[in-house]
């Protein structure tokens, strides 16, 4: 392996670890419908970082980045539409 094949699976195990931290939290509005112990400013202004964070990604052509990113912002934006929806 050399060293940019271990630093890309670095950054696709820390891609992986971050990004599937928030399963949990999307699933647990989906079961009980009860967000407010969600901040909506605070959720709004993760996914708008978020949303640089991919843009930056795709600017340098990085894979762990643009793939980390991307699913984050879907699951950002899940939680962020059910914040909004079952207020």
């Amino acid at each position: 392996m050399t060293h940019a094949d271990l630093v890309e699976t670095l950054g696709m195990a820390a891609a992986a670890l971050t990004t599937l931290c928030w399963v949990p939290q999307a699933v647990r509005i989906l079961r009980t419908r009860d967000t407010r112990s969600i901040s909506l400013v605070a959720q709004t202004a993760f996914a708008a970082g978020v949303a640089l964070w991919l843009v930056y990604g795709l600017m340098i052509t990085s894979w762990p980045v643009i793939l980390a990113n991307a699913v984050t912002l879907l699951l950002a934006l899940a939680i962020l539409t059910m914040k909004i929806r079952y207020r």
